[in-house]
């Protein structure tokens, strides 16, 4: 009864069209009630939900993202893409992916991944004469890797929702070779579709400019040299390295790029502010109702839940997989991580499954569901970009769907694809 008090008031809030974070929130209010604990608890737990030093990592990687996206980057990484592979038969194809990888290790966020290259690449894969849905197809699940390859605003999440015993520094290791997969696995795809359809082959860059472009574009990328090698070599913390990433990022684009306008710099840090507020205000809440959830020890008997259809955890990780898919198709990312990670974590760990791991297997399994239909973020975007319908993009997408399952179950049985890169760098 616990259960249904909490969760279905939380979603009769959400079907009754309020917020999910101020759902979590009156739903948290309303097990409170219910078990009789006092109001000013939960009140407590909100105030600590975002009083972390950790947490000050997101607002400075939305904003280094966000500086990088809209001063240029995107368009200097898919040129430097280009010139790597943009030779070979349906190279555009690559050059997308390949500038969704480079993306991804700035900003974080495939909502922004999505947003900046597909503004560059999908008219000009059109005007190559690839079809528009392919061009889409490529850009909304290419983008799927900034969930994964570091700095990635989600692991950041999953730690803080894990309790914070969770590196960060971890977790960022832990997504670089599954989203190298998910990459090369889309290349590999492409490629199949290329040769099939015979889609044209990009003309070589010269030499000179190749260097130029490539000048260019490293200016960008050693943002991600500064992230992972400064956490590496004990420099700074994760937090620090966002704040330093974010300064960086800041005299790149205003000094060396010069494309941004001083004068639009405030419009910038205001759109950013508004997106640090909502992701706050929804972990704020999400505290206060994963609080309230350990005091009816829902973890608790969903474990024994699980555990009493199962004890075989490949068995048990595969009906987690399919409900994350599932939830994932329902609702955003950020609320699924607060609301699943401090029920599920206790499960796959009582089966001997690493918690770095099973970060990796939420957040492929998420990603999944920010490009799958009705609620995919990601999806929404690359069809406004792409001036194409949700609907015209499902009868043609399920190919890409097919690679990412592929990689999500190879992530999930073959811990040493998220394991061993944090086993190179201990502590």
């Amino acid at each position: 009864m616990d259960a249904l008090i909490l969760l279905g008031s939380m979603f009769l809030f959400i079907a009754l069209g309020v917020p999910v974070a101020y759902a979590m929130g009156l739903a948290a209010v309303a097990g409170a009630l219910w078990i009789g604990i006092p109001l000013e608890a939960v009140m407590i737990k909100i105030s600590d939900g975002v009083s972390k030093f950790s947490l000050l990592a997101i607002p400075f990687f939305v904003l280094a993202g966000a500086i990088m996206a809209e001063g240029g980057m995107a368009a200097r990484l898919v040129a430097f893409a280009n010139v790597i592979v943009g030779t070979i038969r349906g190279g555009l194809s690559l050059v997308n992916i390949l500038a969704s990888s480079m993306f991804g290790c700035i900003s974080g966020s495939s909502v922004a991944d999505t947003s900046s290259i597909g503004t560059v690449m999908i008219p000009q894969m059109e005007k190559a004469g690839y079809p528009r849905l392919f061009a889409v197809n490529v850009t909304i699940t290419g983008s799927v890797q900034a969930i994964l390859i570091p700095p990635s605003h989600n692991a950041v999440i999953y730690s803080l929702a894990a309790g914070g015993t969770i590196s960060i520094a971890s977790l960022f290791l832990a997504g670089v070779l599954p989203g190298l997969l998910l990459g090369l696995s889309l290349i590999v795809l492409c490629l199949v579709a290329a040769y099939r359809n015979n889609y044209p082959k990009g003309q070589p860059v010269p030499l000179r400019q190749a260097v130029r472009i490539a000048g260019e574009a490293m200016w960008g990328l050693v943002t991600m040299v500064i992230i992972l090698g400064g956490i590496l070599t004990g420099v700074f913390t994760a937090t620090e390295s966002a704040a330093v990433a974010c300064v960086y990022a800041f005299l790149v684009t205003m000094l060396v790029y010069r494309d941004y306008k001083w004068r639009d710099l405030p419009l910038l840090i205001h759109r950013t502010v508004k997106t640090v507020a909502m992701v706050m205000i929804l972990i704020a809440f999400a505290s206060s109702f994963g609080y309230v959830m350990a005091l009816m020890r829902l973890p608790a008997h969903v474990t024994e839940f699980f555990l009493t259809l199962s004890d075989n955890k490949y068995v048990i990780l595969l009906l987690i997989n399919l409900m994350l898919l599932v939830l994932g198709c329902l609702m955003d990312m950020a609320p699924l991580i607060l609301i699943c990670t401090p029920i599920l974590l206790p499960v796959v760990v009582k089966l001997g499954v690493d918690p770095v791991h099973f970060g990796m297997i939420m957040l492929v399994n998420l990603g999944i569901g920010l490009v799958t239909p009705p609620v995919g973020a990601t999806l929404f975007v690359g069809c406004a970009v792409g001036r194409v319908t949700m609907e015209q993009v499902t009868r043609t997408i399920w190919p890409f769907y097919i690679a990412l399952v592929i990689v999500l179950m190879l992530v999930t049985y073959v811990p040493f694809i998220s394991l061993w890169l944090p086993g190179q760098f201990p502590g």
